[in-house]
């Protein structure tokens, strides 16, 4: 059997018990039975799926019977949880093939590898279809989307054509895919096979040509700079102006496949979709999302995508730097505000350069809880 791709530290450490090999099998059958008490659901799917590697065979069939006969209230957490790993949910969806409720949940968990759309995408339903069509970003990063959504005999001519479309206008043509092809034609208007095309820029070439630049991760020295910070460097302001002329669809290439320094370049791109593309790489590191969180010129979408994620705000200073960043939306910005320890309140009373209504209501926060403890002071005399 082969060996499960997930280290025994991606469960809880009171879970990890019962998915190690060299545990008691009794441990590990109370686990592959989901026995195990007071489980959240992503973490029961995970060590279902662990031990569906395990070297008993039986404990390994528990596993996946177990799996398979999940309540829907317990796959529905946990197929929309953030933290799922992407093998996890790859492996759910072909639990679930037959449950079209739980392979959306799939389709639209950013957590899902690409590559297990681009399996699903020949197969699933109109209606799921066209689920797939709607994530642009994906359609873009990854072509065996496109080409499993060509071949799918239950997607709307509709919904393959607008794919097609799109991707062709921001430089994924297909020349293999027939239906590619035809949208090449009626939005340019000429047949891309007739000639050779004209030499563009790639993610592949400039990767190549630049790999110390652009592919080599330097750990996460400076990653919490501000994704503005300047580059002053000639050679890095070439690589910059070449990148600004490739295609829509090559940069999400670069942001998916690059390093801090391309993921730093294309989140000053002016397509939302580049953007979002460098902030979702599965590359970035946590210093660079406190600079997202930190930074005032930071794309808008970006900028929600991390306020909006549980797990970035687990990390203390980007919540901090999201409370005092005033391109926030207030309501969120507020709602972080109290979650805060009261000496960074303090700080937030002080502080003038952060919005003008934070300031004030950590100062009426402050007023009230001293208030608040004078009154059950004075009540002890």
């Amino acid at each position: 059997m082969a060996d499960c791709p997930l280290p025994l530290e991606t469960l809880p450490k009171p879970l990890q018990k019962h998915a190690d090999p060299k545990a008691p099998p009794p441990l590990r059958m109370m686990g592959a039975k989901g026995l195990v008490p007071a489980v959240a659901a992503n973490d029961l799917s995970t060590l279902l799926f662990m031990l569906s590697f395990d070297p008993d065979a039986g404990v390994a069939a528990a596993a996946l019977k177990t799996a398979e006969g999940l309540p829907d209230k317990i796959w529905g957490v946990a197929l929309r949880a953030e933290g799922m790993k992407g093998v996890v949910l790859d492996w759910l969806a072909d639990r679930f093939a037959g449950k079209e409720a739980a392979l959306e949940l799939v389709l639209m968990n950013p957590a899902t590898l690409d590559e297990t759309i681009a399996r699903l995408a020949p197969a699933v339903s109109q209606r799921l279809a066209d689920v797939v069509r709607q994530n642009e970003l994906r359609l873009l990063r990854h072509e065996g989307i496109l080409r499993g959504l060509c071949a799918n005999p239950n997607a709307l001519a509709s919904t393959v054509d607008g794919a097609c479309d799109f991707c062709v206008r921001n430089g994924l043509t297909l020349l293999d895919v027939p239906r590619s092809v035809d949208a090449h034609q009626r939005v340019h208007g000429v047949d891309p096979r007739a000639k050779a095309p004209e030499p563009q820029e790639t993610a592949a070439a400039l990767l190549q040509e630049f790999g110390e630049v652009l592919a080599t991760d330097a750990g996460e020295a400076a990653a919490a700079a501000p994704a503005d910070a300047p580059q002053e460097d000639p050679k890095r302001v070439n690589i910059t102006k070449r990148i600004m002329k490739m295609s829509v669809s090559e940069k999400i290439k670069l942001a998916t496949l690059g390093n801090k320094e391309a993921r730093t370049i294309l989140l000053r791109d002016s397509n939302k979709l580049v953007c979002m593309a460098a902030a979702t790489s599965p590359r970035i590191t946590d210093g660079e999302i406190l600079g997202l969180a930190n930074s005032r010129t930071v794309n808008a979408d970006v900028l929600r995508y991390v306020y909006s994620s549980r797990e970035f705000l687990k990390h203390y200073a980007i919540k901090m730097s999201i409370v005092k960043n005033p391109k926030v939306p207030l309501p969120t910005a507020l709602k972080l505000m109290y979650t805060l320890q009261e000496k960074d309140i303090k700080e937030l009373a002080r502080d003038r350069n952060v919005p003008q209504t934070i300031q004030s209501q950590a100062k009426s926060f402050l007023m009230k809880k001293e208030m608040a403890s004078k009154g059950s002071g004075g009540g002890k005399h």
